[in-house]
């Protein structure tokens, strides 16, 4: 029985250099009987070796190699137990690492050997005693463990390892490298076993499947050491004999040795544990402190159901009473009761706090969720397919995706999960980040010793990873990332994938590949002469999607009962107070683990804000009761006047509305559904659309059809439909539905949809389906791995879709204002969403100190119809400070600028930033934004905070509560005749005057009477450039405005300038057409067959360009990196009259300030 133990995969991040599913792979093809993974402080990529295991049939024996201090020791699982030991292990290494030892106890010195021990010092932390038991578990002392491995050191280590790991865990394990030293430490070892009666094992140490894989282990070392390859010298590896080898091969290397092949062999023998025997189980309900049996369960999840439905539904019909029974039937016979109770508590919680929440996915096929409060979309009522989220014959857990708002609101019930399931009962899945063409391209390029702007011009240049390679290389072997990079012809049988077009991901949405690779890389300053061009390819191509570290999945939990960290090793993620598990999303469910995402949508904060706003305001909403067929709702969704919306903001979506025009909910949910690269591929959008509005007749594949895509005219939108077809034309039973299912989910490769799409053709054959009928049924799924939307999940979507739209009709200001407390979120900048505020009517005031709160915030005018944009749109301004600021205010308002600096307490830099941004304007001693600048640099100790000008100034403050005047000393402090008011829409500066009077409404002089700047106000232009440099956007003129002005007043106004965005509605198709705006967005999805999406702002609205694949390639540069645009075309008016540029040269736009704006680019 062949078997390797000491193999190491890349989630030994940096030391190993090949994929866990390839080790196994090649194990295979070699006729090993087992292999062990002990990667490094981890068990990551275990799951993907069970699972590759499994259909090769052999055994992935588990492990992980410890660090500890100064020591490093591979460590394997015997048994359940043991497993259960090494996980706890790792968690205390990872979160506790000096809990993870006991105390220093100089009595308990009889670990070490008295030779090797000073009577007055406590053992090396090292060598300490473990906290947590070792039982089950076999360690391994080899070559590599010590640094610096001699007689003395090597005794001690042994003697602890085999202390603590028990007699007959412990084995000498010998390597043969053909490296000079490498005898001298064998000899070593073996001396050492023979001292201490320790059994030898033989291993090759593999860290690669293939010898050629030794050039990207070579790049992991010298990227771990923080080196380059020419530097890295004997840190590298002498030669490539660290890969998996033939078992003969490793027989021969240790021929003199027959004792320890034999050990190797019994020892697998004796690894009796796989993570088939993982032992997971679901943490039951608990009521008053007590876990409910499973019966309490079921009947307290059919009493919480039933209370539920009553208060949805009112009357129970019958239909729905049989819905509900049938599924509570089906919860209890699969032993899910406690998890649908569990996820019930959860929004229970946040429903108790306030906080808005709403399950979507296939939960909300499910009656019994919609009763239970955990989502809010009626499927009797929709008529939803059930069996979508739970069937009997489905193996894997339901899966519940539950939004929050992002931010602290989420965060609060993540951390009500953890402290319920504390201290070790639930964690965050982890997410695997990978290397995608930037990454793979910095890292490589930094260890070829290229310099870093070669990198940054290459990550410039390859602004839209994400597009599809057209120009015919496709095929070609040195351009296929992931893949070996040896010609087909030369590559083993059995690894090379089978691409067939018709269902590759990778063909239709290449997730990897940067057009022109090869001349991208020339153009970032490497040419294709230089001598390290190829390995640079060479090592790109290989990394590509290899794990570069380990982050946190955006909201997956999974919780245990048990501890959790005896399933699977834990460790803090980045953030505090969170903890992530070794494993991802797939990997939890390849392995039965359950898990719950509790997810942060930013739509749903802004919402709550919104909906906060509007109580405060007296103007109350009930998302819950608002009117689901308003007419003016579905009128602006008609125009796609829907920037700031939720799902229905994007440029395709925009472009999609005026010619779908919705007019009822299920619409708007097939419009939500429709712009997705799945239908987009799939070539779904125009056939809908053209049955829609009778173009063309209905198509139904196949008449079995009929009943399940009647809905949406024949078109296979939904997942659902297409799990049905599967169902209804190749005789899929529920478990090869969920299989398709999965595997349509499945993002990790290809394989998945591969295999099922086969088995599906030949299902179909059997049952002598025409050839044609296959095709488009297989392409109809072939498309819907690239991402296509479940019914259930496009109408949650399209109810959040809905209030959003909703909300921007009947309560614009407080939805602006909700969008903008809430960013980043969404396709458009705070800029472009002001803009758009405008448009609405809504007006704008600037950021003050005098008025301004933390948020943005909507003003009481009579109208509801202006916004205080708030202190937190400020560029640096910590958000203490801002809280100093208006608490401060609040007490009493802000008589000078002394009197502001005193109490508010802003850093220089705050100082700095607030008088730039016009924030201080209004206060006496500030006449304009460069008077702010002057006054702020001033000297606080020895000017404004002098003893006797803060006692002087509080003794003043005293009587400001009973001015004799009549005037209210906490309203607004009075204006100079040369301080106007704040506008509604900026801060312009005044016209240079002289302030007459420089004392504050209690008489007391300011200090800095008498020191008037001598700079002048600032221009237009530079106010403008400075509101972008501290805020971002403005709330004067547009950019574009300003330009307008200065080329109509220049020494040359042109005879016909470049076209307004509002102009394209009155120019007819065809018509050559100039225009000119500031870039707000900018696309190029895997779907556009290279082809690039630009839209331009102006002082008018949005210009949308259409830049075909020729035009993009020959301005790339311009396209990618300029701010500002100047674009020739002619004029496309599209059904629906839509209206695009399409675009045959473009400019860059000479703007005269440097702006710091932001724009949306290829997401």
């Amino acid at each position: 029985m062949p078997t390797e133990l000491h193999a190491r995969s890349c989630f030994s991040f940096l030391r190993g250099a090949s994929q866990p599913e390839d080790l196994i792979h090649r194990a295979a093809e070699l006729g090993y009987d087992s292999l062990a993974l002990p990667d490094h402080m981890g068990v990551y990529g275990s799951a993907r070796a069970h699972a590759a295991a499994k259909e090769c049939g052999l055994r992935a024996l588990v492990g992980a190699t410890l660090e500890l201090p100064g020591l490093e020791v591979p460590v394997l699982v015997r048994n359940r137990p043991g497993y259960r030991n090494l996980c706890r292990l790792l968690t205390d290494l990872h979160c506790e690492p000096d809990g993870a030892f006991q105390a220093p106890n100089p009595a308990g010195h009889d670990q070490l050997l008295p030779s090797q021990r000073d009577a007055d010092s406590p053992p090396p932390a090292g060598h300490r005693p473990l906290t947590t038991g070792t039982t089950g578990l076999v360690a391994l002392l080899t070559p590599e463990s010590l640094p610096n491995p001699g007689r003395e050191n090597l005794l001690e280590t042994a003697t602890w390892l085999r202390d603590t790991f028990g007699e007959g865990n412990l084995y000498i394990e010998l390597t043969r490298h053909h490296v000079r030293g490498e005898e001298r430490r064998n000899t070593l070892l073996r001396d050492l076993a023979e001292h201490l009666r320790l059994p030898l094992l033989a291993s090759n140490a593999p860290l690669f499947a293939r010898r050629r894989d030794r050039f990207l282990a070579d790049a992991f070392t010298s990227l771990r050491h923080h080196t380059t390859l020419d530097a890295a010298g004997t840190l590298l590896a002498a030669n490539p004999e660290r890969h998996l080898k033939h078992p003969r091969q490793v027989a021969d290397l240790f021929r003199d040795h027959p004792e320890a092949l034999l050990n190797t062999e019994r020892l697998a023998g004796r690894l009796e544990f796989t993570l088939e025997n993982l032992g997971y189980k679901f943490p039951s309900y608990h009521e008053n402190g007590r876990p409910l049996t499973p019966d309490e369960e079921a009947f307290l999840l059919r009493e919480q159901t039933l209370r539920g439905a009553r208060q949805r539904y009112g009357k129970l019909r019958q239909n729905v009473r049989q819905q509900i029974e049938h599924e509570l039937a089906l919860i209890a016979k699969l032993g899910f009761s406690g998890y649908f109770l569990i996820v019930w508590e959860i929004v229970q919680f946040a429903q108790s706090q306030g906080i808005l929440c709403q399950g979507r996915g296939s939960a909300a096929n499910s009656a019994v969720c919609y009763a239970l409060g955990i989502t809010a979309c009626d499927p009797v009522g929709g008529g939803l397919l059930f069996e979508r989220f739970l069937s009997e014959n489905r193996k894997s857990w339901p899966d519940i995706d539950i939004d929050f708002p992002s931010g602290d609101r989420r965060e609060a019930v993540i951390q009500h999960v953890f402290q319920k399931y504390a201290p070790r009962g639930a964690a965050m899945t982890a997410n695997v980040i990978t290397y995608r063409p930037r990454s793979a391209f910095r890292e490589m390029s930094k260890v070829l010793g290229f310099p870093d702007d070669i990198a940054d011009r290459f990550s410039d240049l390859s602004a839209s990873p994400k597009v599809h390679d057209s120009s015919g290389r496709d095929g070609e072997w040195h351009d296929r990332p992931g893949h070996d990079q040896t010609p087909p012809s030369q590559r083993d049988a059995n690894s090379t994938r089978n691409t067939g077009p018709e269902v590759s991901m990778s063909n239709f949405y290449p997730k990897s590949k940067v057009v022109d690779l090869e001349a991208t890389i020339e153009q970032a300053g490497v040419p294709r002469t230089h001598p390290r061009f190829r390995p640079l390819l060479h090592l790109y191509h290989t990394v590509l999607g290899f794990p570069r570290h380990l982050g946190q999945h955006s909201g997956g939990m999974i919780i245990c009962d048990d501890g959790l960290d005896s399933i699977v090793p834990l460790q803090p993620a980045a953030m505090p107070n969170r903890t992530i598990v070794q494993w991802d999303k797939d990997d939890c469910e390849d392995l039965g683990i359950v898990k719950v995402d509790l997810l942060g949508l930013g739509m749903l904060a802004a919402m709550e804000d919104a909906l906060r706003i509007c109580a405060q305001r007296g103007r109350p909403v009930d998302l819950a009761t608002i009117p689901k067929d308003d007419p003016a709702t579905f009128d602006m969704l008609g125009r796609a006047d829907t920037i700031g919306t939720f799902q229905v903001e994007s440029r395709a979506q925009m472009a999609t509305l005026p010619i779908m025009r919705p007019r009822n909910f299920y619409d708007l949910a097939i419009e939500v559904a429709i712009i997705r690269p799945g239908p987009i591929v799939g070539d779904l959008v125009h056939p809908y659309l053209n049955r829609r509005n009778g173009r063309e007749p209905v198509d139904y594949i196949h008449p079995a059809f009929e009943p399940v895509l009647g809905r949406t005219l024949g078109v296979p939108l939904f997942q659902e439909q297409v799990l049905r077809m599967a169902m209804i034309i190749a005789g899929f039973d529920g478990a090869e539905a969920d299989e398709l299912r999965r595997a349509m989910a499945f993002k990790r490769s290809d394989e998945r949809m591969e295999a099922i799409a086969h088995k599906l053709r030949r299902r179909m054959s059997e049952r002598n389906v025409d050839l044609l009928v296959q095709d488009k049924v297989v392409k109809a799924i072939g498309s819907f791995a690239l991402y296509g939307f479940p019914e259930s999940h496009a109408i949650s979507f399209a109810l959040i879709a809905y209030a959003s739209c909703w909300l921007k009709v009947h309560r614009p200001a407080e939805f602006y204002a909700g969008l903008i407390n809430n960013q980043p979120m969404g396709f458009y900048s705070v800029a472009t969403l002001l803009r758009d505020a405008g448009r609405h009517g809504i007006r704008t005031r600037p950021v003050s100190v005098l008025h301004s709160d933390c948020e943005t915030t909507v003003l009481d005018d009579g109208e509801g119809k202006t916004l205080r944009l708030g202190l937190h749109r400020l560029k640096g301004l910590a958000a203490a400070t801002a809280d100093r600021i208006v608490e401060a205010r609040s007490r009493r308002q802000f008589t000078s600028l002394p009197d502001f600096l005193r109490r508010s307490r802003p850093n220089k830099k705050e100082r700095r930033l607030l008088a730039a941004a016009g924030a201080l304007n209004g206060l006496p001693e500030v006449e304009h934004r460069r008077e702010g600048l002057w006054q702020v640099e001033k000297d606080l100790h020895d000017d404004l905070f002098s003893v006797e000008r803060q006692r002087a100034a509080e003794e003043a403050s005293a009587y400001q509560w009973h001015d004799p005047s009549g005037h209210d000393q906490d309203s607004p402090v009075p204006r100079t005749r040369d301080a106007p008011s704040q506008p509604e829409t900026g801060n312009p500066e005044p016209e240079p005057s002289r302030i007459q009077d420089r004392r504050s409404p209690s008489g007391i002089e300011h200090p800095t009477s008498g020191t008037k700047s001598p700079l002048p106000p600032m221009s237009p232009m530079e106010r403008l450039s400075t509101d972008y440099a501290t805020q971002g956007h403005t709330t004067g003129p547009h950019p574009m405005a300003l330009w307008r002005r200065q080329l109509a007043t220049g020494p040359r106004p042109p005879a016909t300038a470049p076209v307004r965005a509002a102009d394209f509605s009155s120019i007819p198709h065809g018509k050559p057409v100039t225009t000119a705006g500031m870039v707000i967005c900018r696309q190029r999805p895997g779907t556009a067959k290279g082809h690039c999406f630009i839209s331009l702002e102006d002082e008018t609205g949005i210009a949308n360009l259409f830049v075909p694949r020729d035009t993009f390639h020959a301005c790339r540069l311009i396209i990618t990196s300029e701010p500002f645009l100047l674009c020739h075309g002619r004029l496309q008016v599209g059904e629906g009259g839509t209206r695009t540029l399409y675009t045959t040269a473009v400019e860059p736009l000479h703007f005269p300030a440097d702006l710091a704006s932001s724009s949306h680019d290829f997401h």
